[in-house]
């Protein structure tokens, strides 16, 4: 199992939303930096997750100093989101190296964008799928898209995509597990690699996942906690 553990950034801070509620917010032991460092020292970290929480929400990409500077203190991949909106914040986050792209709610609402972007970057770009039950929310999870996951799936089928990053928002930092059974359908839907995310809490979380036939997961609260990493040593 692969560990790709979140780094979610507010104002240069390291936080964690619940249930992506922004007034649920909880600023977390480890700065960026410090936890960039940390995560690297973990040979089951295949790459580090960094999320521009505000970008999200202003639709424009905040953070970009920090993300530099996080990617110049680890030799693990980093795959960002969060304000991906137009290919002229992709470049910029392409000059200062970021690895991968994620991308959500223009994505979700415009395939032949998400196109070109996957045209300039194959393999490169995931798209953040993040739904309540079926149905896919975008604009930090405050808008249902009136898409849902089955016809996503369909219309990204054929793309050079890196993979489908499926959180199921109302799992994610509420200490309950992942949705392992839409996980595994979703999972079945599509010949694209898809990374579990929200709600993962321990090593038998992972193991769970990983016998349905899922091989990445992003880890969020929990990997901010010491016992998690001793857990799964």
């Amino acid at each position: 199992m692969n560990i790709i553990p979140a780094v979610d950034i507010i104002d240069g801070q390291n936080v964690r939303l619940t249930q992506g509620d922004y007034e649920q917010k909880t600023a977390m032991k480890r700065t960026p930096e410090e936890a960039v460092q940390f995560y690297s020292t973990f040979e089951q970290v295949a790459r580090i997750h960094i999320v521009d929480l505000m970008g999200a929400l202003k639709q424009n990409a905040l953070e970009t100093t920090i993300i530099k500077k996080l990617k110049s203190l680890t030799d693990r991949p980093l795959q960002i989101g969060g304000g991906l909106r137009n290919m002229e914040t992709i470049e910029i986050y392409d000059e200062i190296g970021i690895d991968y792209f994620i991308l959500g709610t223009r994505a979700i609402m415009d395939n032949e964008w998400l196109k070109d972007v996957v045209d300039r970057y194959p393999d490169r770009v995931f798209v953040g799928v993040d739904a309540k039950e079926n149905d896919i929310y975008v604009n930090g999870w405050t808008e249902n898209s009136n898409i849902t996951i089955d016809d996503y799936l369909e219309q990204v089928e054929d793309l050079a995509l890196a993979g489908i990053i499926y959180t199921d928002i109302n799992k994610d930092g509420m200490n309950q597990g992942p949705n392992f059974e839409n996980t595994k359908r979703i999972n079945d839907l599509t010949r694209h690699t898809v990374i579990a995310s929200g709600g993962v809490r321990d090593k038998a979380d992972l193991e769970r996942l990983e016998s349905v036939g899922i091989e990445n997961a992003i880890v969020g609260k929990a990997s901010h906690n010491d016992a998690f990493w001793e857990g799964i040593k």
